[in-house]
């Protein structure tokens, strides 16, 4: 039987961050989707079901948090895994986790990862997200 191909949704304001997500995971066999905010995002995630959603914080329209937020208050997109990236820590020093995201919005996400994020440590998240 054929191993169920699982799709994986990046959603970043930045092609470059884009680009550099699809790059490093399309060696992976997972289907990637792209958008490029967080509105997009959330549009997407309802439409195309993503089995985990990738998404920056820091994004016109709407940021990652408010998205985050908006995707767990719904039945079809609430269970999906998200793994946050941000580069706030570096351009402010203040640092984020799952734990104080959840304490801020009131949702968690699966990770937090912050920018710049290492090419490996994205691979192993969203394969220990994806169960693989």
């Amino acid at each position: 039987m054929a191993k169920e191909v699982r799709k994986v949704l990046i959603v970043d304001d930045e092609p470059d961050m884009r680009e550099f997500a699809q790059a490093a995971l399309e060696g992976e066999g997972y289907q990637l989707r792209l958008a490029a905010d967080g509105g997009e995002g959330i549009e997407k995630a309802k439409s195309e079901r993503p089995d985990l959603i990738i998404m920056d914080v820091q994004m016109p329209k709407k940021d990652g948090f408010s998205a985050l937020y908006d995707l767990r208050q719904d039945p079809a997109t609430k269970s999906i895994p998200v793994i946050l990236l941000t580069g706030v820590a570096k351009k402010t020093g203040v640092r984020f986790s799952a734990e104080t995201v959840e304490e801020y919005m009131g949702e968690r996400p699966q990770a937090f990862l912050s920018k710049p994020v290492e090419a490996d440590e994205l691979r192993r998240t969203a394969r220990r997200l994806l169960g693989g």
